[in-house]
């Protein structure tokens, strides 16, 4: 369940379905995420076995790190002293109160998906205030055909796979831990953080002992998830867009967007395998400090050379549609002219295949304005700052005009393949897939 979720947030994130009027969805989507890791967690706490009460004596060390309320977050979650209440506290939080909350979330993602309709990729007749789609009964029937196959296996595993056998791992000991054990994959990026603290970071103050190597690591991945939750306000700040949207953008159209998740994956990424960095040592033989360090730079160099790469690929994919847009396809065919000279012939494509190219918005970077009084206010110069980062570096889809203009000039031209449509009474256009076949179409817009 935490894997789908975290590909369903990519999916939404890398296709801008979360901009208004989508927010709602988007953070109850983070919710039912971050419910779900609770309730992994909590249930790996259940066991009492060595290696979830090694997880239990990490959060006692987190909960204590906190200043001031450490202890007593401390004592009251294990109802006393460490190990003493810890399942009594656990057990109802997996069995009923994280269920419930999951429940909730599903409900709230539910709702607002009955409530704005499903989002849909930019296509002829499709557009802000309609829905073109499958319809909602086959679709429910299939999904729900999916949902009883994966119950079903999932009976099956637990009725007749042992996944825990803690007979032979042994009750929980303070004293002892596993060999070879590790966080959970879930929760992995929490231990690799830690693990990439340098060492000695803590601050004594008066009887007070500040255990930074704790808390800069999960102040760290709270921020980044704080950062994530938010980013569709920040972004509607940033382009100064509030216009109500249902249509949603090929990732390669906003290489800004694109590079930013690019880098968020190469930052959790880094956070995930270092939670192995002893694995890594030892089956590599290598030393662990020489991976630690090697973490350590890819955690800061790493997103930014992930966002330039992942933003200048989609520059270049943009490029290259809008050449395929104006020049057509290539066909492999080599033609020489009467001057002697050889060209390759190329073949326009349909009107289905140029509205997917080229219907997409490229906004352009907001200038900042100045106040009633005259004055550029701090606030405007840092949307300023970021609109230029997001759209500085653009390719601006070519006109219908443009289109009109070169089909004029290369209607005749012996280097371009014609084929046809067949035309709808209303002036649409058809697909015709023998003119696909032929390679090529009308550009008549």
């Amino acid at each position: 369940m935490i894997a789908a979720l975290i590909l369903q947030i990519l999916r939404v994130f890398f296709t801008a379905e979360f901009r208004k009027p989508r927010e709602i969805a988007w953070m109850a989507l983070f919710g039912c995420l971050m419910t779900a890791m609770m309730a992994g967690l909590t249930g790996h706490f259940l066991p009492d076995d060595m290696l979830s009460g090694s997880s239990l004596a990490v959060l006692d060390g987190v909960l204590k790190s906190i200043p001031v309320i450490g202890t007593t977050l401390s004592s009251l979650f294990f109802q006393g002293s460490f190990p003493s209440g810890a399942i009594a506290t656990v057990y109802p939080m997996h069995v009923l109160i994280l269920p419930a909350l999951i429940a909730l979330f599903g409900l709230v993602i539910a709702f607002q998906t009955l409530r704005h309709k499903p989002s849909q990729f930019p296509l002829p007749g499709r557009s802000e205030n309609n829905v073109v789609g499958k319809s909602f009964a086959p679709a429910a029937v299939k999904r729900f055909g999916l949902m009883l196959m994966v119950s079903g296996i999932l009976f099956l595993i637990a009725a007749t796979v042992t996944i825990n056998p803690i007979w032979h791992y042994g009750p929980a000991d303070p004293g002892n831990a596993s060999a070879g054990g590790g966080a959970l994959w879930f929760v992995a990026f929490l231990d690799g953080a830690q693990r990439l603290v340098p060492p000695g970071w803590e601050i004594v103050l008066s009887d007070y002992t500040l255990t930074l190597a704790i808390l800069v690591p999960v102040a760290v991945c709270g921020l980044f998830f704080v950062a994530a939750i938010l980013y569709p306000f920040i972004e509607s700040w940033i382009s100064a867009d509030k216009r109500d949207h249902h249509l949603l953008v090929r990732p390669r159209n906003a290489p800004a967007r694109t590079g930013i998740g690019v880098a968020a994956i190469v930052f959790y990424a880094v956070l995930w395998i270092a939670a192995g960095s002893d694995v890594i040592a030892l089956h590599f033989s290598l030393s662990n400090e020489d991976v630690i360090l090697a973490l350590q730079v890819s955690l800061f160099l790493g997103p930014i050379v992930g966002f330039s790469i992942a933003r200048r690929i989609c520059l270049g994919l943009q490029r290259k549609d809008k050449e395929i847009v104006l020049h057509g396809f290539e066909t492999g065919r080599i033609v020489r002219l009467p001057s002697g000279e050889y060209q390759e012939v190329h073949a326009p494509v349909d009107e289905f295949q140029r509205w997917e190219l080229v219907n997409y918005e490229s906004p352009s970077p907001l200038h900042p304005r100045p106040d009633e009084s005259g004055r550029i206010r701090v606030r405007e110069r840092v949307r300023a700052f970021f609109s230029r980062l997001f759209f500085e570096d653009r390719v601006v889809p070519p006109s219908p005009d443009e289109v009109r203009e070169l089909h004029s000039h290369s209607s005749a031209s012996p280097l371009t393949t014609e084929s046809s449509e067949n035309p709808r009474t209303d002036g649409s256009p058809v697909r015709d897939d023998t003119a696909r076949r032929s390679g090529g179409a009308d550009l008549t817009l």
